[in-house]
């Protein structure tokens, strides 16, 4: 009995240390990142705060928005919310577009049961649960299926229409292998594949979330390169655990140019 006892006290000293070990990764990883700011709008395109991570609302008809991401509420209470505020319910979420499958972009979607879910092609089995992502962290969670079905694959390069907006898809693989940035109105939504500091400085997706954070820092330097190669206009940057960046491509400009 005592050797039992004393195991049990062993097992929980030890998670107790992963767990302190876990939340100082956390505050290391995120330090000096740029808050996000609930509400902020670039061409009526607005960001939701939903606890760390960011959600895009892109009003697309009377009565119709699409998101980018669903969060890491499963409650999606802030969501609703600002439905709520544009007197809007559940079902004028007709598309969800998914930038990459962790858990904290995904949460929310069965709220939102007439939306379309849209993801690139070599995400969609990581969103739906079939596969597991293989950051450090992320590959300690376990498989399962999450009950979501991307029902349209898209590739690098496709463009969306929703309404009057016409979204550009980028690939970003590195974060994870089927990462997504969306380009609507001016607004490029990078999801973890990078953040900006305090200061607007672009900085790669963190090592520890992240399949190949090598891999990341190459697809954000060759999406700079093909921007600026097709003159994309890019008004503004908006990242899921950062506040929006409202300086144009200089940013993206300075981060490739750093590497």
């Amino acid at each position: 009995m005592r050797r039992m006892k004393r195991a049990l006290k062993i097992v929980g000293l030890l998670f107790a240390v992963f767990i302190v070990a876990v939340v100082a990764l956390l505050a290391v990883t995120f330090l000096g990142r740029q808050s996000i700011t609930d509400g902020a709008e670039v061409n009526g395109i607005r960001i939701v705060k939903d606890g760390m991570v960011a959600v895009g609302v892109i009003p697309i008809a009377d009565g119709e928005v699409a998101l980018v991401d669903a969060g890491n509420d499963a409650a999606a209470t802030a969501i609703l919310a600002e439905l709520t505020r544009r007197n809007l319910g559940p079902d004028a979420v007709t598309t969800i577009l998914i930038t990459h499958g962790h858990p904290d972009h995904i949460a929310g979607v069965a709220k939102f049961p007439r939306a379309q879910v849209i993801a690139l092609d070599a995400e969609a089995p990581l969103v739906e649960g079939r596969a597991g992502a293989q950051g450090p962290l992320p590959r300690l969670m376990p498989v399962s299926p999450t009950g979501i079905t991307v029902a349209r694959r898209v590739a690098d390069g496709d463009t969306i229409t929703l309404g009057t907006h016409t979204v550009r898809v980028f690939a970003v693989p590195g974060h994870t292998q089927g990462s997504a940035a969306y380009l609507v109105d001016g607004v490029l939504f990078m999801g973890d594949a990078a953040d900006t500091t305090d200061d607007g400085t672009i900085v790669g997706a963190p090592w520890v979330f992240s399949d190949s954070q090598a891999q990341d820092r190459e697809s954000l330097a060759a999406l700079d390169e093909r921007l600026k190669r097709d003159n994309v206009e890019v008004k503004a940057f908006a990242f899921s655990h950062s506040g929006l960046l409202e300086r144009g491509l200089a940013p993206l400009d300075a981060f490739a140019a750093s590497r």
